[in-house]
């Protein structure tokens, strides 16, 4: 049996090329596979590997004290959800173009998610999703407030939206929580005050509080693409691009120069081969079409030894 382990810890890293070398080793080491982004700020990633392997990872980790208050969300899965592993020093470890916000010194207040769940549906509340469009039109928190965002770098450029807003609770939600840590920092930069966040987030919510009044599916960074989350009152909001069905099934457009991420139901995924419109169907570059509507880069052979030696090269 398998893992996916989602963790983020905004924490000072005095040498990240350092820690990254480091770190890629352990997770070389472990057979561990995913995406890992190390900053001087902190560090995100998501991974998979063997329940074991798994273990001895975040028992690792959690031996760092630079990382006592990372918190790891932790699903089963029958496989690897990942064909590589990549860790990579980046400027932030989420791309906000917020690069001055400290969340480690300052951010909005952690709520629990049963403490989410008590707080969310009152008239002195409202709930704001800090996510890109694709992942909160195929799922969301019932009547939670959506900012139009395409990436999380758009941001800043929607708090505004939210200052009608301004004499309420503002609870923020995300994935697993490190959009929010910088979102509710900015807010709380921007003059609002009373500003929360899911701590853990969507993932942490659906494990404690049975995902109740998420609709939809979530969003995920892996090979699963989207999973489910409410066990209590689930439904789908997502519908087919091309036939407007009700369907939370998510692909990429078969055609690379669009890949578009948008629901597209069976049907209409046979019927267009994969792709989001009669004209990408008939590109000539189209990417042949499997079913899944998933083109996940293949590991051409991967050996640890040699993702190490093509890194470094």
């Amino acid at each position: 049996m398998y893992q996916v382990l989602l963790y983020y810890c905004y924490t000072p890293l005095a040498s990240p090329e350092q820690f990254r070398e480091e770190h890629h080793r352990l997770c070389l080491d472990l057979d561990l596979r995913g995406r890992i982004i190390v900053a001087a700020e902190g560090l995100n990633g998501t991974v998979s590997g063997t329940r074991e392997n798994c273990a001895a990872y975040m028992a690792a980790v959690q031996a760092d004290p630079r990382f006592a208050a990372l918190e790891f969300k932790v699903d089963e899965v029958p496989a690897h959800t990942f064909q590589k592993l990549h860790v990579r020093v980046k400027s932030e470890i989420v791309h906000s173009s917020l690069h001055h916000v400290r969340p480690h010194e300052k951010t909005g207040q952690h709520l629990s998610p049963l403490e989410f769940k008590a707080l969310k549906d009152r008239d002195d509340v409202v709930v704001v999703d800090v996510r890109s469009d694709y992942e909160y039109n195929l799922g969301r928190f019932k009547n939670a407030v959506t900012l139009d965002i395409e990436n999380f770098r758009d941001f800043p450029e929607r708090v505004e939206r939210l200052r009608e807003f301004q004499d309420k609770k503002i609870l923020t939600y995300c994935t697993g929580g490190v959009k929010c840590e910088k979102a509710t920092a900015f807010l709380l930069e921007q003059g609002f005050e009373n500003v929360y966040q899911l701590h853990g987030g969507i993932i942490k919510y659906g494990i404690e509080a049975g995902g109740e009044d998420f609709d939809g599916q979530c969003y995920v960074f892996d090979n699963r693409v989207a999973v489910d989350v409410n066990s209590v009152n689930p439904t789908v909001i997502s519908r087919c691009h091309h036939c407007q069905q009700p369907s939370a099934r998510l692909i990429n457009c078969a055609n690379p120069h669009c890949n578009a991420h948008l629901p597209l139901c069976e049907s209409c995924g046979s019927l267009l081969e994969g792709a989001c419109s009669e004209a990408c169907a008939e590109h000539p570059d189209k990417r042949p079409y499997d079913g899944t509507g998933t083109y996940p880069k293949l590991s051409n052979h991967y050996t640890p030894a040699q993702g190490l030696a093509s890194y470094r090269a």
